[in-house]
């Protein structure tokens, strides 16, 4: 797959597409799913540690949403050689306060973020290597989508990004300063109308707008998936696999993928004073069966020689991952150190800006 710098130097990476194969089954029920984001704390040092019976303990520190994947993935992986014998403490929430936490001292072997830049400042930091993002999928452990969930029968008749900021829509997203998941919403929002010809101007005043239609903005992603269920709302957005996993779980939504998103690529990486089989596991994560795990739960894969899977609660669950007419990058936006401080700087960001004026900031 085709990959670029951008003029910061920092890698990005371009759509990968292309898959074939075979059927991983597993789902699990609405309780584990969509309860609490936050597993067990992780503690201790920084590297995996010997679990009492032999084995060995690896502690994963993450953002909400692929909690469930991860726990296929590492249940796979533990019936591998490699993996015989690993045992996982896991701690989830919001990607920012995730990344944070772990540059504070959060005991991690393994890290698995929203976005790039939450990243970033652990390889600021000196806890994941500065290469991080060399290897073939420029350290790109999943892909999705944005998404529009709406109720059963999509009562609104929500069909793209121009009925959102009709008058009386209640939209429900995460909060850009705390989310990963939100920061991917709003770039997806803006960029849209630039995709359909629209100016900066254009897309400013489209935000506004948008933001004034929000009910809501909840700390991370899987916490705006629960408050919709909960709610009154009239559209969640929200990652595609999310909104399928939420269907495999039993909830009543649909969704659909608007004719214009943007691609969400989640980085994952092990940290510098991981055990060795931490890069066991993010190898495994990054291999066909790892990838097939990962589809079988709605993320798109990262490697173009994944097995297809069949995919319960997407929308045809033969084909589910349909290629938008309009599938941008963030790199097609100048790469993620001009767009955190274009768009999300606390000071001078654009989001931040539009948040305040509007009064939508939590």
């Amino acid at each position: 797959m085709s990959r670029s710098r951008n003029r910061h130097g920092r890698r990005e990476r371009g759509r990968r597409i292309g898959v074939r194969g075979a059927l991983i089954t597993g789902v699990v029920s609405l309780s584990v799913a969509l309860a609490g984001c936050v597993g067990g704390s992780a503690s201790g040092s920084d590297s995996g540690t010997a679990d009492g019976a032999g084995g060995t303990q690896l502690h994963l520190v993450g953002y909400s949403t692929p909690k469930t994947a991860n726990d296929a993935a590492e249940q796979a992986f533990a019936a591998t050689d490699a993996g015989k014998g690993v045992t996982w403490q896991e701690s989830y929430g919001a990607s920012g306060d995730q990344s944070r936490a772990v540059a504070g001292g959060l005991a991690a072997d393994y890290v698995n973020f929203s976005t790039p830049p939450d990243m970033t400042r652990l390889a600021d930091a000196g806890i994941v290597n500065a290469d991080w993002d060399s290897g073939p999928t420029k350290g790109i452990v999943n892909d999705t989508v944005v998404v529009m969930v709406v109720r059963p029968g999509n009562p609104q008749h929500i069909t793209g990004w121009d009925d959102l900021v009709k008058p009386g829509i209640k939209i429900v997203t995460p909060n850009p300063s705390s989310s990963g998941s939100a920061r991917w919403n709003i770039l997806a929002a803006y960029q849209q109308v630039i995709t359909s010809g629209g100016s900066k101007a254009d897309a400013e005043a489209y935000l506004k707008k948008f933001f004034k239609n929000v009910q809501s903005l909840p700390t991370s992603g899987r916490e705006a998936t629960n408050a919709f269920l909960k709610g009154d709302a009239d559209v969640l957005l929200s990652y595609e696999n999310e909104a399928i996993l939420a269907r495999q779980s039993g909830e009543k939504l649909d969704y659909l993928v608007p004719s214009s998103t943007l691609l969400i690529e989640t980085p994952g990486a092990v940290t510098k004073k991981a055990n060795a089989k931490a890069t066991d596991f993010l190898h495994y994560v990054l291999s066909p069966a790892g990838q097939a795990i990962y589809q079988q739960y709605g993320f798109r894969p990262v490697i173009s020689d994944a097995e297809k899977v069949t995919v319960k609660g997407a929308n045809d669950p033969n084909d589910p991952f349909p290629k938008p007419d309009h599938l941008s990058t963030v790199a097609d936006m100048g790469g993620w150190p001009t767009v955190s401080k274009a768009f999300f700087d606390p000071d001078t960001g654009l989001v931040p800006k539009i948040q305040a004026e509007t009064g939508k900031t939590q």
